[in-house]
């Protein structure tokens, strides 16, 4: 249960790069069909692997750090 609150306030200070709101976002334009699934993890991995040249975290860090 903590962990799961340390994400939900590292997601709300903007901390995390992949949060709920950017995964939902790149779902959405998979589902309006502008992206292809495939398409869409491929841009998820790019956005957790310079989450930390950006000054951020991932979601998987933040649960860990719970």
């Amino acid at each position: 249960m903590d962990k799961r609150r340390n994400i939900n306030s590292a997601e709300k200070s903007g901390k995390v790069a992949d949060s709920k709101e950017v995964r939902l976002a790149i779902m959405a334009r998979v589902h309006s069909g502008e992206i292809t699934l495939s398409q869409a993890q491929t841009e998820l991995k790019l956005i957790q692997r310079n989450a930390k040249s950006s000054g951020k975290i991932t979601r998987e860090e933040a649960f860990n750090l719970g």
